[in-house]
């Protein structure tokens, strides 16, 4: 597309949106009498205007019915998380019995690791990006560290062979190959939260399993944002959360999703509970653990089911939309944004090819990041900064429109 900086260019796009409904569907933050231009869904997505009917359900019938809602409820609490697996496996390219809604992020995590990290005296090390996500580094090493390795001589943590801010699928390829014999793991961001790169799994997936490495993928921020292919790919596991593109709400309720070649492998080691045990015989109390074939074989608890409404709500948006239509618009935003800004004085570290970014251009000011940053949230634009000098921004294609990204430009423009 031949984009242009007029106005009218934007608004003509706006015009023609097919997703254009979609935004009324969403609650739009209001300050100071104005409603905001939210570039935020990489943090926090916005709330569904219907969650609140889906929440509301769940409490009127437990309040009605008390215990008995686990059975009669007008959508019964046993079986509710498996209300949303179709369309966690259709936004995630999966199997319905590879996903389940679970637990949070981290947790899911550790639960996975000990799954999947089964370090040896020859095979201990974990490959990860440099520059990753806090939480996943802090998880590896507290991992590593239960299995008596020192996270210093386990943990390899993959440098950009440039100076961009975080490595290239061409380096994590190059360090697989480097570290072929000791690696038991290779575990990272499939969309970098720093720089918004997109790696490309598949290469990565087949380039570890080439070496006789389990290779996982925190999508934090590609589940809902980019089109994924887990089964396809034949990655071995994942995990994300669900308040960023997902739209569930604050801390929601987080999925996994395990390869179904890897479900009835009994040599397999979980810390397992009651919730992941065979649905026939769960309450029966049995002393002896049968796990459900499948990623649900990975619950432990029962799910909050207040959360799992909120989730539901966003989730049945994203049945009606489809992941296609979304993507399509997504690129068309951070397209036309990265068209808007390339004159302006600052560096966009996101990777400028459609297929290694996804919603989010990170945008590295040269001078003044900070108070540019400061006055962009005071003017109504809400934007995320990371130090030293990257403003994130992430335009939705739920809910933002081309207007915005106009807006936000002319914005920044007089600010730079």
């Amino acid at each position: 597309m031949k984009y242009s900086a007029e106005k009218l260019f934007a608004n003509g796009l706006d015009a023609q949106d097919p997703l254009s409904e979609y935004r009324s569907q969403f609650s739009i933050p209001v300050k100071n009498g104005k409603q905001v231009v939210y570039f935020m869904g990489n943090s926090l997505g916005l709330q569904p205007k219907n969650a609140k009917k889906y929440v509301d359900q769940e409490l009127q019938d437990w309040a009605s019915m008390g215990v008995l809602g686990h059975k009669e409820a007008k959508n019964p609490w046993v079986p509710y998380h498996e209300f949303l697996t179709d369309s966690t496996a259709e936004i995630t390219g999966s199997q319905p019995s590879e996903v389940v809604v679970m637990n949070t992020l981290t947790v899911n995590l550790h639960l996975l690791l000990v799954s999947f990290y089964r370090p040896n005296s020859s095979r201990y090390k974990i490959l990860m990006e440099d520059n990753a996500f806090p939480s996943d580094r802090y998880a590896l090493e507290s991992q590593i560290k239960f299995h008596g390795y020192d996270p210093k001589d386990a943990l390899i943590t993959v440098k950009s062979s440039t100076d961009d801010a975080c490595p290239s699928t061409e380096d994590i390829l190059s360090a697989i190959e480097l570290e072929k014999d000791s690696l038991v793991l290779i575990f990272l961001g499939g969309v970098h939260y720093f720089s918004g790169r997109v790696f490309d799994m598949k290469a990565i997936t087949d380039a570890g399993h080439g070496v006789g490495s389990a290779v996982g993928f925190d999508l934090a921020h590609g589940t809902g944002n980019i089109l994924l292919r887990l089964h396809d790919w034949d990655v071995d596991f994942a995990a994300w959360c669900s308040y960023k593109y997902l739209n569930g709400g604050p801390g929601c309720i987080a999925g996994i999703f395990v390869h179904e070649k890897h479900h009835n492998d009994q040599s397999i080691p979980r810390f397992s509970g009651w919730w992941g045990h065979d649905k026939k015989t769960r309450f029966d109390m049995p002393s002896q653990f049968k796990h459900i074939p499948g990623a649900e074989g990975w619950q432990c608890s029962n799910p909050p089911i207040l959360p799992l409404a909120s989730l539901r709500a966003s989730m049945e948006i994203f049945k009606s939309a489809g992941m296609e239509a979304l993507r399509n618009k997504s690129t068309s935003l951070t397209g036309y944004l990265s068209f808007l800004l390339s004159e302006l004085p600052l560096e966009i570290i996101t990777p400028p090819s459609n297929q290694k970014r996804g919603c989010q251009l990170s945008l590295r000011m040269k001078k003044d990041g900070k108070s540019v940053f400061n006055k962009l949230t005071e003017s109504g634009f809400i934007v995320d900064w990371r130090e030293p000098d990257i403003i994130r921004v992430a335009p939705v294609p739920f809910y933002n429109t081309y207007h915005e990204v106009w807006e936000f430009a002319k914005k920044l423009k007089s600010l730079v």
